[in-house]
């Protein structure tokens, strides 16, 4: 039987907390991916992951789905999908001769969008304006999307012909871009064992401790807000995105482009995010740069020389990273 908690700041810190717990329980060696799954809930933000097939990046947003009191909805990204798939689209009822709207998957709570880079620029430009404007525009009406609005998306790095790559003004609506690798030896075991279990039924049909509600997670945001930044840590984040886009040394022939407000922003609620998670009510650089990464690596633009010389933009905020001065 699933628990519906309440809604203070301090029980939403325990109720979260439990959430992980159970999702660690579930998602065998991807602790970094159910860390940052929680803080795009936590941020109110979306979540771009990828990795290979098999890494339970599907499973992972179902098992948060379980213990979120909202609806869940997946849709398989593929070339012929159209815009009104996902957003939804107009019916006509012959009893009366009106049009009505029917809403797409889109207006659901948790959205899993499948392997995005084999639709259209047009069914990915449909989603990535609903998740920034939080909405969808209809003829002459506007629907608003729920409250509690996270979409997951997740690409392939193999097996790119025939896929259509996210344009980089478009992947700035992510909060994070994670990429996810292939867990160890221990992990794999337990994996075995875990799947071995559900096979028999033992815990196929287990239940979650809890279930999370709307007003536990916005509780929880709000926390997020109190949390104390002191003013050397924000002048460290802003540095580090407008670094990016003055960069100097060898980092000024990698970079074309640098990070966006947004990376500034969502720099600001991730470090929050996480310093929130591990029970401090104090953000330090740390956090920072442990979220640095995700945040930053779909925010750069590569230069053409970078990108011959096998440059990543892991490397590039590894190189801002040690350029910066941390407080």
């Amino acid at each position: 039987m699933k628990e519906v908690v309440g809604s203070g700041q301090g029980n939403a810190q325990q109720r979260i907390r439990a959430v992980s717990e159970w999702l660690s329980g579930r998602i065998i060696g991807q602790e970094a991916l159910i860390e940052r799954l929680l803080m795009a809930l936590l941020c109110g933000g979306h979540l771009l992951v990828e990795g290979a097939p098999g890494l339970a990046k599907t499973r992972a947003i179902k098992e948060l789905a379980s213990v979120v009191a909202g609806d869940f909805h997946r849709i398989q990204f593929t070339p012929d999908l159209l815009p009104s798939d996902v957003t939804g689209t107009e019916v006509y009822r012959p009893e009366d001769g009106s049009f009505s709207f029917q809403p797409g998957p889109v207006f659901h709570n948790l959205l899993l969008a499948d392997e995005i880079n084999r639709a259209p620029a047009k069914v990915q430009s449909a989603l990535l304006e609903a998740m920034a404007e939080h909405q969808v525009s209809f003829g002459r009406e506007t629907f608003p999307l729920p409250d509690l609005f996270l979409v997951m998306a997740t690409q392939n790095p193999i097996e790119q012909e025939g896929t259509y790559p996210l344009p980089e003004a478009q992947l700035d609506r992510f909060l994070m871009h994670v990429k996810v690798d292939y867990p160890n030896a221990a992990s794999e075991t337990e994996i075995l064992k875990l799947a071995r279990a559900e096979a028999a039924s033992a815990t196929a049909n287990a239940q979650p401790l809890v279930l999370v509600d709307e007003p536990t997670v916005f509780s929880a945001r709000q926390a997020l807000l109190a949390l104390h930044m002191a003013e050397p840590v924000e002048r460290y984040i802003i540095a580090l995105t407008t670094g990016s886009r003055n960069p100097a040394g060898e980092l000024a022939e990698w970079l074309e482009y640098g990070a966006s407000p947004r990376g500034t922003i969502a720099l600001d609620q991730c470090s929050r995010a996480l310093a929130w998670l591990e029970g401090r009510d104090f953000v330090t650089p740390d956090d920072v740069q442990a979220v640095a990464h995700d945040v930053l690596r779909h925010r750069l633009i590569l230069s053409f020389e970078a990108e011959a010389r096998g440059v990543s933009t892991d490397d590039a905020v590894d190189a801002l990273l040690n350029q910066v001065a941390v407080p």
